[in-house]
């Protein structure tokens, strides 16, 4: 057993850098509660029901407040970084001696019916507080069999256990570029608490020393997140393709982006977090990618997925998040962070390092 192995069976279940609770401990503490506004946009921007109308209206009528009041951010962050005490109900999956997720108990539940793919053995050393983890049956040895084995319990299960089924595969590893041990179906990967990546690039144009942000507004048919703000393009990093070419890809099917302008996005970082809802723990890492864009260019979405563009300052798009439900949750890490990158969150600003280290709140590896 290598170094690497030990250290992972040692392991005990991961805890993120900054849990929900400490998360919002900070939060009350940099910023006392209060309400930011009223109820009634609280519950349109929850819900996606809003328009460009509103979300302008509501950008401009809070464009004076303090830039240094970061209570806004730090309550995005908690939202994607929930229930972090519910962790003790997940019991460690793993693969050749490397812990590659964590499964509920009450799905691991599911999971026991299928005695030819999953195995229960009872060996304390990986953590967890049931005295198991979950491992696959010894006969599957190789990848492709490990797929083709797990796929077919996922589709048995249907959507009534997993919704949302995508045929779509995400490469379950121990880390970010680890060999992988299998392919699992994307919308099961909270189910299995496996690490999901993906690419997520701020588009913005420069115009008379003041920078602009491209927003999209999701299509109102997405499964997830209908009517929600993104940023410009956005997309999970599937098996058998680089985090480069899948940015590209993305920026022409989310924004009509050419080879020729993607090609020069900026990796900037990533930004992490770790949530659970349920049955599900996501535990997922977004490499972030800045994209100047030339002012004429105009986003044309071409795979149905976004409803429209607008072209938005900076430091309205910063008011949006901090003031208002309007954008897909994790999309609001991307922006906080490229708002420290470029200038428009100062040290100055009361909890600055706090903030900026809760963007990566989850297993950055």
């Amino acid at each position: 057993m290598g170094s690497s192995s030990v250290l992972l069976r040692s392991s005990p279940l991961f805890f993120p850098r900054f849990s929900s609770t400490a998360i919002r401990r900070l939060n009350s503490s940099f910023c006392p509660p209060q309400s930011v506004i009223p109820a009634s946009d609280q519950i349109r921007g929850g819900g996606g029901d809003f328009s460009w109308d509103d979300v302008v209206r509501l950008s401009q009528t809070r464009q004076h407040d303090d830039s240094s009041d970061l209570r806004g951010f730090f309550e995005k962050v908690t939202l994607c970084n929930r229930n972090s005490e519910k962790q003790c109900e997940f019991i460690p999956f793993v693969i050749d001696e490397h812990i590659v997720g964590y499964v509920h108990n009450g799905f691991a539940h599911h999971l026991r019916r299928y005695k030819d793919v999953f195995a229960f053995p009872e060996d304390p050393s990986y953590g967890g507080n049931f005295g198991c983890h979950v491992a696959l049956h010894p006969l599957l040895s190789a990848p492709e069999d490990r797929t083709e084995a797990v796929g077919h319990v996922v589709k048995c299960l249907g959507e009534d256990v997993i919704p949302g089924i995508r045929n779509e595969l995400y490469p379950v590893t121990s880390s970010f570029g680890e060999p992988e041990f299998f392919s699992l179906e994307r919308a099961a990967a909270p189910y299995f608490g496996i690490k999901a990546y993906g690419v997520h690039m701020v588009g913005y144009v420069e115009r008379e020393n003041q920078k602009y942000l491209w927003v999209g507004k999701r299509s109102k048919l997405k499964p997830t997140y209908p009517g929600k703000l993104d940023h410009l393009v956005a997309g999970g990093l599937p098996h058998g393709i680089s985090c480069g070419e899948n940015l590209v890809k993305e920026c022409k099917e989310e924004a009509g982006i050419p080879r020729s302008l993607s090609s020069k996005a900026t990796a900037v970082g990533a930004v992490s977090y770790m949530d659970i809802n349920g049955y599900r723990l996501k535990r997922d890492v977004l490499f972030c990618y800045d994209l100047n864009l030339p002012e004429d260019f105009v986003p044309a979405n071409e795979d149905g997925e976004v409803e429209s563009f607008k072209l938005l300052p900076v430091t309205q798009v910063a008011n949006i998040i901090r003031n208002t439900s309007f954008f897909k949750e994790n999309c609001n890490l991307v922006i906080i962070d490229f708002l420290f990158r470029h200038g428009y969150i100062k040290p100055e600003s009361l909890g600055y390092l706090k903030l900026l280290q809760s963007l990566r709140s989850g297993d950055c590896t």
